[in-house]
């Protein structure tokens, strides 16, 4: 059988994820595609199970070496599972792990489960990622996280009117898809309505509070509405919360740099090179440094 395979765009479509923080992951060799077909990499199901858990358990607030010994037990008891792994369920307290398989249990747990989730429910997810030949074709029955992925495909072709439509019809079958929120309230801010894009992210952070794309599109939201103080705190919660997350530092170093705070600035753009030396905003990111220097 051909084994499914996922591009960075798919996942992140899938968990709601910047591409920018998988790829980071992927660098770094904390959780990453392990599939390589045509030179190019992709993740596997298996893969997808795995990013699953390092965003529960980060959204937990569990530390990135703790979620790390996780992932390690995970890709060791993995391999040994023989049912299906749409059947297989994965719990974990954070520094114990557990595999149940049928009823066979790999990594026996210690102390109180906190995280559990159940596979069988990320393979229905999963299920919706297969794409949809044209829009003439697609049945009016469709469902919300296909309107969604059609939204981020439209999105992605910079047919902005087509992306809001097809978001607002899937948060009108479900209104509880945090990412549709979000993505929604990107359109609004392109298209100059800055009140409702606001709204759109506060309100997938009421669905997800811990999701730092919805936060940092808020901060950046709020500063263009002039109210500072919020902008920073909502900047400052990314940047500490989600450490890998270089846009988060690069803005708030630049609000901070025309409030005054020019030694908190001078440490953000320093993270954010070191994070990403080669993006198109790091030349930005060293002249801002020099001006603060001089």
């Amino acid at each position: 059988m051909v084994e499914s395979e996922y591009s960075v765009k798919d996942v992140a479509r899938i968990f709601g994820l910047q591409e920018a923080r998988l790829r980071y992951w992927a660098q770094t060799g904390f959780i990453g595609p392990s599939l390589r077909r045509r030179g190019r990499f992709y993740y596997t199901f298996q893969d997808l199970i795995g990013v699953r858990l390092a965003k529960e358990l980060l959204d937990k607030g569990l530390t990135l070496q703790r979620v790390r010994r996780n992932l390690d037990a995970l890709r060791s008891a993995l391999p040994s599972v023989q049912s299906p792994l749409s059947r297989v369920k994965v719990c974990s307290d954070g520094d114990h792990l557990v595999v149940v398989d049928e009823d066979v249990v790999y990594e026996p747990a210690s102390g109180q489960v906190v995280m559990d989730f159940a596979v069988a429910s990320l393979s229905t997810q999963l299920a919706d990622v297969a794409p949809i030949s044209s829009r003439a074709d697609v049945a009016t029955d469709q469902t919300a996280y296909q309107w969604f992925l059609d939204g981020c495909r439209a999105e992605a072709d910079g047919d902005d009117a087509a992306a809001r439509a097809d978001y607002e019809r899937a948060l009108g079958k479900d209104p509880a898809i945090a990412a549709a929120h979000t993505n929604l309230g990107n359109v609004l801010y392109r298209a100059g309505e800055r009140g409702a894009a606001r709204r759109s992210y506060e309100r997938a952070l009421e669905l997800d509070p811990e999701q730092p794309e919805a936060r940092f599109n808020l901060g950046n939201v709020l500063d263009d509405l002039g109210e500072i103080e919020l902008a920073i705190a909502e900047l400052r919660h990314v940047s500490s919360g989600c450490p890998e997350f270089a846009d988060a530092h690069f803005n708030l170093g630049v609000i901070l740099a025309r409030v005054g705070g020019v030694a908190q600035a001078r440490a953000l753009f320093e993270r954010y090179l070191a994070l990403d030396p080669d993006s198109d905003w790091a030349a930005q990111a060293r002249g801002l440094l020099t001006e603060l220097d001089g």
